[in-house]
């Protein structure tokens, strides 16, 4: 019995290494752009073949996954698509930025009330933070590179990273398919630069970080403006919906077979 528990902790324990090996299989770079850099990593398809055209999807962590130690943004998300069976069903090229300390992916004024408690006022216009700017040129960068399939390109992201979500979308006509920010927002009055991309809008209803009402804000502008849009409220989630949206079944199936034909890049 000592024996077969014993066995039983070394394959646990070799399994736990397996999977802390895995991050390894997101290759690490650095954008350097004038006096900015951004760090982020790469996931390859399976047998990777440079011949070939890939979906691509980039994911935008949240605030506390800022730094520059290209580590720390694949905290959430980036087991989703370790996965033996998302990579053998939905080959892609998987690119996980990671926005510097400091720094912030919208362009959106925060506040502090007396609690410490953190308050967003998304700005529908203006120029795009530095992390965005080094952001954009990252996606320019890799359609231009990487044997992209340029109908199939897609972003989501969580918290700050849905709220970035929202605004790269904005700032690149003509190229995304698809979105999914969780626990996001945006100004409403951009739901009308938003309308050529279809989205799945995720958010927790017990959400006290960012508001449930950002996102069903965004619902509502953008079906007012006759949007393609799917909106999952977890009723007792709180701001890590994140945890319920990845466990969705039917999100990976989803968003691979978004297509825009209308593809431009962004300039």
């Amino acid at each position: 019995m000592k024996k077969l528990i014993l066995s039983v902790c070394l394959m646990l324990t070799a399994s736990m290494i397996v999977h802390a090996q895995d991050y390894s299989l997101y290759q690490k770079y650095w954008l350097l752009q004038g006096s900015d850099t951004m760090a982020y990593r790469v996931l390859l398809p399976l047998d990777y073949d440079a011949t070939k055209t890939y979906p691509v999807v980039f994911f935008l962590h949240g605030s506390g996954e800022r730094g520059n130690d290209n580590e720390k943004q694949l905290v959430h998300g980036a087991s989703l698509f370790l996965k033996d069976d998302i990579r053998k069903n939905f080959p892609a090229i998987v690119i996980f930025p990671q926005c510097a300390a400091g720094g912030y992916w919208s362009n959106t004024i925060r506040t502090f009330d007396a609690g410490q408690k953190e308050h967003y006022h998304f700005l529908p216009g203006g120029e795009p933070t530095t992390a965005m700017r080094v952001l954009q040129e990252l996606v320019r960068y890799v359609l231009q590179t990487y044997p992209v399939k340029k109908d199939q390109v897609y972003v989501g992201g969580l918290s700050m990273g849905g709220m970035g979500t929202f605004e790269l979308v904005r700032r690149s006509p003509g190229v995304f398919a698809a979105a999914f920010p969780i626990c996001g927002g945006a100004d409403p009055a951009t739901a009308k630069n938003l309308t050529a991309v279809k989205w799945w809008i995720f958010h927790g209803g017990k959400d006290d970080v960012v508001l449930t009402a950002f996102s069903e804000k965004m619902v509502a502008a953008l079906k007012e403006e006759n949007a393609t849009v799917k909106f999952t409220l977890y009723p007792e989630a709180n701001h890590n919906s994140w945890d319920a949206a990845f466990a969705e079944p039917g999100l990976l199936p989803w968003l691979f077979a978004q297509h825009n034909p209308a593809f431009k890049i962004v300039k």
